[in-house]
């Protein structure tokens, strides 16, 4: 999480291009990193220790194809913005700037031999990406991925209200890379000031065994933000790990290789209270589903840029959702 000055360096340095995906709302961003912020917890009898347990899975996409029925590439689903944030833009299903950055390889550590790989790359020179704001910039003339599974006119081809949602990814490592998995509830689309946002890893590729995990109320009177930085003990840059929320009513738990997310102060599992849970219901709302591999625009640009640094690449095995 970033500290006052982290905050003030970000806004400033964002200021004129928007490139943060929770400016898309106008509220200030809170950034994954080794210091800690945690908010309080919702009381409850207790953290399942396998979120799985009793459950089944409801939907799985093991990316045997990047199927258009269930995902849409491109921008973030919303009518708040655009929908870019960070220093790439994020492409249609075709590509942009003769650049596609959906394709499904072969993998072996895959649990099915196959894998979505997600890549960014960089262009380097003036792009025509509708509505980016970054084409005529050096350091943003970039192309990454981004899906999800709603549309902007609100339509969401699959969400869930409870459960356990859960995705296995390989993240790269890299000194701008900001890969994601996370929620939006379905709502949010046409009434942004309604917004849940739920960030199950967010990921900076110059900190291999960390990652952040976040719960964002935007807009209105009551905004509300949780988030927590999560030590993993392994390099989740080096090899496939499981990044998993378990939602339930107005509970949301984090997991890592489905073993709850401690935190560090109490030394006890994070659990956080969604505060608009009975606005959800009310509503009859569920979760849909983004997979993101976005760029920071909060840190220094490399300079030079090393040819190694060019491209890099994000893999997901798998996405699921247990009820």
């Amino acid at each position: 999480m970033s500290d006052a000055r982290a905050d003030r360096n970000r806004r400033a340095g964002t200021a004129t291009l928007r490139p943060n995906r929770r400016l898309l709302l106008g509220s200030p961003a809170l950034l994954a990193g080794p210091a800690v912020l945690v908010a309080r917890s919702p009381a409850i009898a207790s953290v399942p220790d396998d979120p799985v347990q009793g459950r089944s899975v409801a939907f799985e996409d093991s990316f045997a194809s990047l199927d258009p029925d269930i995902w849409l590439a491109g921008p973030k689903t919303t009518t708040a913005e655009p929908g870019f944030y960070g220093r790439s833009a994020f492409a249609r299903i075709t590509g942009e700037e003769g650049f596609n950055p959906y394709a499904i390889v072969d993998d072996t550590a895959a649990l099915n031999g196959k894998a979505l790989q997600m890549t960014a790359r960089h262009i380097g020179r003036r792009m025509t990406v509708p509505k980016y704001y970054g084409n005529a910039h050096p350091e943003y003339q970039w192309i990454s991925g981004n899906i999800q599974t709603a549309r902007r006119d609100g339509t969401v081809m699959r969400g869930w209200r409870n459960g356990y949602f859960e995705a296995r990814m390989w993240m790269p490592r890299h000194p701008l890379t900001w890969p994601a998995f996370w929620l939006m509830n379905s709502r949010s689309i046409l009434a942004p000031q309604t917004s849940i946002e739920i960030d199950i890893v967010e990921h900076k590729g110059f900190e291999p065994t960390l990652y952040g995990t976040y719960l964002h109320e935007w807009g209105g009177k009551d905004v509300h933000h949780e988030g927590v930085g999560v030590p993993t003990g392994v390099d989740v840059t080096q090899g496939y790990y499981r990044y998993g929320m378990l939602v339930e009513g107005a509970s949301c738990i984090p997991y890592f290789e489905r073993r709850p997310v401690i935190d560090p102060r109490t030394r006890r599992p994070v659990a956080w209270t969604i505060g608009r849970a009975g606005q959800l219901d009310r509503d009859n709302d569920t979760f849909w589903m983004l997979v993101t591999l976005a760029l920071r625009a909060d840190v220094r640009y490399p300079s030079p840029l090393e040819p190694e640094h060019r491209q890099a690449h994000l893999r997901v095995d798998y996405v699921r959702v247990y009820q």
